[in-house]
């Protein structure tokens, strides 16, 4: 197991967003939550990540607890993840933009890329090859040198994860990352999305599109109100009455 969520609360201002979920995420998986919108779903990746604190419960990363830690801690630790709003930088090329994600391994200092030292300058051509890897890996590799804003939807979602790969994390969330593609650009993605688990990482990926997350995911959480109302395959998530009139509606029985 390389995540275990027990008995996790979150509350704001006496409004509770997430109220005693459990969820236990096993290493190499890809593990999938769904909810309707305002359920908690981003909450709960929020706190994984260190950009809220839990009101209660533990989150365990690799057998210690990471509940409360700082993000850029839970970060170097191997816990990465990406947003609903593509965090691309517009005035980078898309490799300027994966080194930019490198900053977590980078072991130059400051003083060494401000004096353009033997090692930045080292350092910095192994950034560039690792970013020329990782853009091959997606399929950017005639993209590196385009600035980030001036790629199409599809081709930032890419660029957003690759970022995150940068930085080389064993877990990584996604959230809404087929958000805004269409039919032939989201089946992309999920053929991404598995080549990047069978290289050996663990995916928890938040996500609307209902086909995606179907043909993506080994098991799914379903969140509803802050809590956990199902979990199981997709098979047997899409035949949840309980999800099924909560959440993905009558007329989804066959998805």
């Amino acid at each position: 197991m390389i995540l275990q969520i027990k008995g996790l609360v979150k509350d704001f201002e006496g409004l509770r967003a997430l109220s005693n979920v459990d969820i236990e995420i096993q290493k190499g998986e890809i593990f999938g939550l769904i909810g309707p919108n305002g359920s908690g779903k981003t909450t709960l990746l929020n706190i994984i990540t260190g950009f809220l604190k839990p009101t209660a419960g533990y989150i365990i990363y690799k057998g210690r607890s990471i509940g409360g830690l700082k993000p850029h801690v839970i970060a170097k630790k191997g816990v990465i993840r990406t947003f609903q709003i593509s965090n691309i930088f517009p005035g980078l090329t898309a490799t300027e933009t994966i080194i930019a994600g490198r900053y977590l391994e980078a072991r130059s200092s400051i003083a060494g890329a401000f004096f353009h030292t033997r090692g930045y300058r080292r350092e910095e051509v192994e950034l560039k090859q690792k970013a020329a890897e990782i853009l091959a890996i997606l399929g950017l590799q005639e993209k590196g040198y385009v600035f980030a804003n001036a790629l199409g939807a599809g081709e930032q979602r890419k660029l957003q994860i690759a970022t995150a790969l940068a930085a080389e994390p064993e877990l990584l969330l996604l959230d809404e990352p087929a958000s805004g593609l269409n039919t032939t650009e989201a089946e992309e993605m999920v053929h991404l999305l598995r080549s990047i688990q069978k290289a050996g990482r663990t995916l928890l990926v938040v996500e609307h599109n209902m086909k995606v997350m179907m043909s993506l995911c080994t098991r799914i959480a379903v969140l509803d109100y802050g809590s956990k109302i199902a979990e199981g395959t997709p098979e047997e998530i899409v035949k949840n009455e309980k999800v099924i009139s909560t959440y993905l509606g009558k007329d989804q029985k066959s998805v």
